[in-house]
């Protein structure tokens, strides 16, 4: 089934009005932003939780790596209720180990720019009568998913899940087309999400004391008001904000709000 473009189809309008919501945030309302897209998401797709998460691909890969060098560095749930915030740190714990899960290794596999896959559809049947099925999906409430996985280079992708509960329906191939659809037009949005922790450009991913700042500067805040609003010292905040121009290879806010602007790579 083709998602239609028409701009007079009501859940175009939708999509279409959730994209100007999040270009009317604030680069440092970027959280807010992120938490505003999955509330969306799940509201537009009847669905229980959404995760969002980023995955790098680590230089130097261990030898014969069912993973092919891809870590998370990055997850963000949206509703990280205990037994959720436990699967999500479980797995990613298992990521690092020699004992990963095969819908772990699909999910890695392949370098398609942009992918929307069907839980349904990407895992034989085998599968959901497994252990991780079980812990992961149905002991946390889930029955079912999609999966976006959007690529920002060729060593940064995101990864964002919305999940559906036992007594929902599963996901159709409809849903996965309205949600690749609104995603694909996001891809700057991401870009931004990014550069807001230091990673797809800087040479080192940020503190959290400097995400803030960086975050406030952006928001076109003087050193001084930084300062004020972050309760540290003058001197503490132009440390940072040194550092953040060091990573990410700028000498002033112009340059470095440029970044966010497409105007650098």
């Amino acid at each position: 089934m083709h998602v239609s473009t028409d701009p007079t189809n009501p859940r175009n309008q939708e999509i279409y009005a959730l994209w100007d919501q999040l270009a009317d945030f604030s680069v440092g309302d970027g959280d807010a932003a992120l938490t505003h897209l999955l509330s969306a998401l799940c509201t537009m797709l009847s669905a229980r939780n959404a995760l969002w998460g980023v995955l790098v691909r680590l230089p130097s890969p261990k030898r014969a790596d069912p993973l092919l060098g891809w870590r998370p560095r990055l997850v963000r749930v949206l509703d990280p209720i205990p037994a959720v915030a436990a699967s999500v740190q479980k797995q990613y714990d298992k990521l690092w180990s020699d004992n990963v899960d095969l819908s772990q290794i699909l999910s890695m596999a392949g370098d398609e720019p942009f992918r929307v896959r069907l839980l349904f559809e990407a895992l034989p049947p085998a599968w959901f009568e497994g252990e991780h099925y079980r812990r992961h999906y149905l002991d946390v409430g889930f029955a079912d998913s999609i999966s976006v996985r959007i690529a920002l280079n060729d060593d940064v992708r995101v990864r964002l899940f919305v999940f559906r509960d036992t007594q929902a329906p599963r996901f159709t191939a409809q849903d996965a087309q309205l949600l690749g659809f609104t995603m694909r037009g996001l891809r700057w949005f991401q870009r931004q999400q990014l550069l807001s922790h230091g990673l797809l450009i800087a040479n080192a991913s940020l503190t959290p004391a400097e995400r803030k700042v960086l975050l406030a500067l952006l928001d076109g805040h003087t050193e001084k008001q930084i300062a004020q609003k972050l309760d540290q010292s003058p001197n503490t905040t132009h440390f940072h904000v040194k550092s953040i121009y060091g990573k990410f290879g700028v000498s002033n806010r112009a340059t470095l709000t440029s970044l966010w602007l497409g105007k650098l790579r």
